[in-house]
């Protein structure tokens, strides 16, 4: 996701915004949650369910995590997606900015 993350910076706002955000990690700003072993099944069914869209793996591990965590609020630019995926613990997911 992290990488996700640093491509989508680099490539629409520049090597400087990507810089700041990897700064941001370090000096733990963020917290990266990773993908638990028991995500990955509900990460293929995300993928399925949703291969229409294509939802993607990252995506469904953004959904998986969210589930897993009791999180309904979203950052994303990707709205697209994330308006249509029902997630299992909530109607919708709030979706920022």
């Amino acid at each position: 996701m992290v990488t996700e993350v640093v491509y989508l910076l680099g490539s629409r706002l520049g090597a400087d915004a990507e810089v700041r955000f990897l700064g941001d990690l370090a000096a733990g700003e963020f917290t990266v949650e990773p993908v638990a072993a028991g995500d990955w099944l509900r990460i293929a069914e995300l993928v399925s369910q949703y291969r229409d869209l294509p939802l993607g793996s990252v995506d469904a591990s953004v959904v998986a995590t969210a589930e897993r965590l009791g999180i309904t609020q979203i950052a994303t630019l990707d709205r697209r997606h994330f308006s249509i995926v029902r997630p299992t613990h909530a109607p919708s997911f709030e979706l920022v900015p």
